[in-house]
């Protein structure tokens, strides 16, 4: 198990990646990845006018569903 220590040494040398690369890493389009970021929480650092990732910190925003499509309406069950 890693100390806080060691994660935040890995992260700190972990490189910062592009949106083009969050796009091909997760297989989704730009437009998600920016809708994502305002609507929910992708982890992104703004610099200056372009969005930087760390690919450790996207992973495990997917993993805790993050990215979960959340329907605004109710699916037809086969209730009754």
């Amino acid at each position: 198990m890693r100390s806080d220590k060691q994660h935040s040494e890995a992260a700190a040398s972990e490189p910062w990646v592009s949106v083009e690369q969050i796009t091909e890493h997760l297989g989704v389009t730009r437009d998600s990845i920016y809708r994502w970021i305002d609507r929910k929480g992708l982890p992104g650092h703004r610099v200056g006018r372009l969005w930087k990732f760390k690919l450790s910190e996207v992973d495990e925003w997917v993993r805790a569903g993050g990215a979960d499509e959340v329907s605004g309406t109710r699916a037809s069950s086969s209730e009754g």
